[in-house]
């Protein structure tokens, strides 16, 4: 029997992973998880075969504790990336899905939409200055260096922050027509998208 961990995140509930266990595909599983308590389907950010899922599954509970949402609940605000790096050392074979596990044509519309979704980014609004490193949440070593205009240069090509994200998430077999870029870029070990949040939680 193949025992897994997943990393899940939902357009629904940004800011949010599910990090849990499955001892059937994670196909199988996230289509189990898409039911009408949740208004879109989950995206698999990673998935890793293990020895002994269960052994696994409470170490990242414990390791993430001071994130978790609700104790009988396997949420945690973190960036998906960080329990990815402790699967991915300790993992034996990497399965993230690289296609969206959805029923409905209008499914895969809701998700399509909801990745590019949101007013428009400013670094400014973060204060992050002109030739920042930025990390990426699919590759740690992929960076790229922010310039005027609220770009990029990604490869020694000026580019907007999608763009260059969503180059990575193909490189690393994702089918994704669209993403926000500051999903997927980090300054400072935090994501673009919450150091945004947390301006903006700072003004209310």
């Amino acid at each position: 029997m193949v025992e897994a961990i997943y990393v899940l995140t939902d357009r629904a509930m940004p800011g949010l992973v599910k990090i849990g266990r499955t001892s059937t595909t994670i196909e199988q599983r996230m289509r189990g998880l898409d039911n009408t308590s949740v208004p879109l389907p989950f995206e698999c950010f990673s998935a890793w075969e293990v020895p002994d899922s269960l052994i696994a599954e409470k170490a990242l509970h414990v390791a993430f504790g001071d994130h978790r949402i609700r104790e009988s609940r396997e949420f945690f605000r973190i960036s998906p990336d960080k329990p990815t790096a402790i699967l991915r050392a300790f993992g034996m074979r990497d399965v993230t899905l690289t296609s969206d596990v959805v029923s409905e044509p209008d499914d895969e519309r809701a998700l399509e939409k909801a990745r590019a979704r949101r007013p428009r980014f400013s670094f400014a609004m973060i204060d992050v200055p002109i030739g920042a490193i930025l990390h990426s949440v699919f590759n740690n070593d992929e960076t790229c260096i922010v310039a005027a205009g609220d770009k990029v240069v990604f490869r020694e090509v000026n580019q907007s922050l999608s763009q260059s994200a969503l180059t990575i998430a193909h490189e690393t077999g994702r089918s994704w027509k669209t993403l926000a870029g500051p999903d997927y870029w980090k300054f400072e070990d935090e994501t673009l998208t919450d150091l945004r949040n947390a301006a903006e939680s700072d003004e209310d």
